[in-house]
């Protein structure tokens, strides 16, 4: 079990959570290997299954006949009439999805506007939610929003200290959602909770420990992965990397004396460079080979980044690297000579068992991440 109950209904409470977030994290799986997982006794397991049927958590389908002799196990699966809703604003648009528990994204939305104000965000967010529970979403039980912002958010209640980008300071995006939705908000750094998304559903669902760095309009964020479990530091505020100081092995790729990761490995350079205006990730990631600029452009920002994740693997010897947005695009010019360019600048025993990857759930991986933990309380008490 996740944590200790004293009482019988304490103790259900927990096996039911741990059922659901197997079926949610894990995808579907017959009744024998829920048994098999959580070392529940099989009436125990067909009990809490029954539970969360009749409260609409799951799903039980016919299993493939053809694939085991005897009786099979009937298949649980998370219900998709359950959703979540996760939100991005960025210096360029806000972008909201709904998504089930199983991780899918049901809809989604991009609505394309300059530096939005907390109020923009929260009139675009009501706007689009309203129109898909008379339409898309009708009938689906929504339960939750959460936000994955561009900034420092503080982690004790969610206000956003500092998202210099869209110019927000000490903005508090949760408390006005909360009332013109009537849903629970929650609100975090939008790189923390990519790291989450890939963690569980995406490139890094093998791995207890892992970096992951985020490029996007804004910046660059990240989160970290140390046995399972991301790390928010003190404050909430840990795995600003684009803050960090850009690692130059030649001084001739500096574009910006002084400046940080996230002056020198960056998104606009990119496009500029590539003759492009507002391309989105798959458009950037083509047209950074389109032009001679572009190739050498991006060959500068290759070697800054490689050198940076060099540094982070000799201090945090993580098992997976995942790089999400335009830094996942930079990979895959050259996926081969970028990871052992990273493995040439680290130590070779903490990079023997190193996987670099990019992340895996693509444009939703912000959104996705925001959506599983707006459905946190659920998934610890599905039937409360």
């Amino acid at each position: 079990m996740s944590e200790r109950a004293t009482t019988v209904e304490g103790v259900r409470r927990t096996n039911l959570g741990e059922v659901l977030r197997l079926v949610h994290h894990g995808g579907p799986r017959s009744r024998a290997v829920i048994t098999s997982e959580t070392g529940l006794n099989r009436s125990t397991v067909s009990d809490l299954v029954s539970r969360l049927v009749d409260g609409g958590l799951v799903v039980e389908r016919d299993p493939d006949p053809t694939r085991r002799v005897g009786r099979p196990s009937p298949i649980v699966a998370a219900s998709r009439d359950v959703v979540a809703i996760g939100v991005n604003p960025e210096i360029d648009a806000v972008e909201v999805g709904a998504v089930s528990l199983g991780g899918a994204v049901r809809i989604r939305a991009r609505v394309d506007i300059a530096h939005p104000a907390e109020a923009d965000v929260v009139d675009i967010v009501v706007r689009t939610v309203d129109a898909w529970r008379a339409d898309a979403l009708r009938g689906c039980r929504i339960v939750g929003v959460g936000v994955a912002v561009p900034g420092l958010v503080r982690t004790e209640d969610g206000l956003v200290r500092l998202a210099p980008h869209l110019k927000w300071y000490d903005a508090d995006i949760a408390g006005p959602l909360q009332e013109a939705l009537g849903l629970p908000v929650v609100v975090g750094n939008d790189a923390s909770f990519g790291a989450r998304a890939e963690r569980l559903f995406g490139a890094a669902r093998e791995h207890e420990n892992v970096v992951y760095l985020n490029g996007g309009a804004s910046g660059i964020g990240g989160g970290l992965i140390l046995h399972g479990r991301l790390i928010g530091g003190a404050g909430g505020y840990a795995g600003e990397w684009g803050q960090t100081v850009a690692s130059l092995a030649d001084p001739a790729d500096s574009r910006v004396g002084g400046g940080v990761l996230e002056d020198e490995v960056n998104r606009a350079r990119l496009v500029r460079a590539a003759g492009l205006t507002a391309p989105d990730d798959a458009e950037l990631e083509r047209g950074l080979t389109a032009t001679q600029a572009a190739v050498e452009e991006t060959a500068r920002q290759r070697r800054i980044l490689a050198a940076t994740l060099g540094n982070a693997v000799n201090v945090l010897n993580p098992s997976a690297i995942v790089l999400g947005g335009f830094l996942g695009s930079l990979r895959d010019v050259d996926r081969a000579g970028f990871d052992e360019g990273v493995r040439s600048r680290a130590l070779a025993v903490s990079a023997e068992d190193l996987q670099l990857a990019s992340a895996a759930l693509g444009e939703n991986r912000l959104l996705i991440g925001a959506a599983d933990a707006a459905m946190e309380p659920l998934l610890s008490d599905p039937l409360g």
